[in-house]
């Protein structure tokens, strides 16, 4: 039988694996009775964890939620995998949370074992940011206010940074959805009557006070990362592109971005590339570069565009020294 301060351990780690049991299961895994179980729940809660049990046959045990965030247990796994990833939101694209994810680090790391604080440094030591390669930042307060909205299904007024000026918006938000560089919500516009896409680093805070409570609804026919995906890659630009081509979509997925542009199949040996830009020559160069032939569908002007590109490659072979 384990001793009093080991197997509370034990029964936190238990409550905190999962989220409900019953008194026998947790009798049953620390090898003590029910009246021990009961008794052991009791001196966790004069500790501040807020175990919450319901009474009956199919009643049980799980761990609640408090007004304070009580010691969280973790095994090896996850004790590196918090590690790394604080170390990675220390230099992540949401303004105001590196300072907060150093110092949560610091004191992991403070705690850690020695054979896992190795492995922790081990990352650090041979990962290194590249500068200048995140996406603009993102208020941090902004994005928690949203995620509470989304949630809750509560009404959001915006100020959204656009290229026609600021404006502001009553939205019903729907999913938060990243890519590596940027987030984005997506969310009904209600004056609009339509889904719409705002950047989250162009709306401005402070959020205003959630408002009425809303039905959630679905975008049509897609999930939101689906949706996000197609309107952050056609519909902002200027010139919208059809590009077919001639390798079969498992070969060119790795090849692109999700926010460069939506891949559908087309047969086995074709796919058809949908992609926005406000520059056709950026567009060549990048449809050019995957390496894989292909045929524009749409539009004409992107086919001169493609010749002087080549032309311009022709001149550069020409003109450079052999070897």
């Amino acid at each position: 039988m384990l001793e009093t301060s080991a197997r509370l351990l034990r029964l936190l780690s238990l409550l905190q694996s999962r989220a409900d049991w019953t008194g026998a299961e947790l009798a049953g895994r620390l090898g003590v009775g029910l009246r021990t179980v009961r008794r052991d729940i009791g001196r966790l809660r004069e500790l501040g964890y807020p175990v919450d049990a319901a009474p009956g046959v199919a009643g049980g045990y799980r761990l609640g939620v408090g007004g304070a965030l009580p010691p969280l247990l973790l095994d090896d796994e996850e004790a590196v995998a918090v590690a790394l990833s604080l170390g990675t939101a220390a230099t992540g694209s949401v303004a105001g949370l590196g300072e907060s994810a150093s110092r949560a680090l610091a004191k992991l790391l403070q705690v850690l074992p020695s054979r896992l604080r190795h492995r922790v440094a081990a990352f650090q030591e041979a990962v290194e940011p590249l500068a200048g390669a995140a996406g603009p930042g993102v208020d941090a307060g902004v994005l928690a206010g949203i995620a509470s909205a989304c949630r809750e299904r509560r009404r959001l007024r915006l100020r959204h940074r656009g290229r026609e000026g600021t404006v502001t918006r009553e939205v019903e938000p729907h999913r938060l959805v990243c890519t590596p560089r940027r987030w984005y919500l997506l969310a009904w516009d209600v004056e609009r009557e339509d889904w719409r896409t705002f950047r989250v680093d162009r709306i401005e805070a402070p959020l205003g006070p959630p408002g009425a409570r809303f039905a959630r609804r679905t975008p049509p026919g897609e999930d939101a990362a689906a949706y996000v995906s197609r309107s952050i890659t056609s519909a902002p630009y200027r010139h919208r592109a059809r590009i077919l081509f001639h390798a079969p979509l498992e070969r060119v997925a790795p090849l692109t971005s999700p926010a460069a542009g939506r891949l559908e199949p087309v047969d086995e040996r074709t796919c058809l590339f949908l992609a926005g830009a406000d520059s056709l020559e950026s567009l060549a160069a990048y449809v050019a570069a995957k390496g894989v032939d292909f045929e524009v569908l749409e539009p004409p002007e992107l086919v001169p565009v493609l010749r002087e590109v080549a032309a311009r490659l022709g001149r550069a072979a020409g003109a450079s020294a052999p070897g």
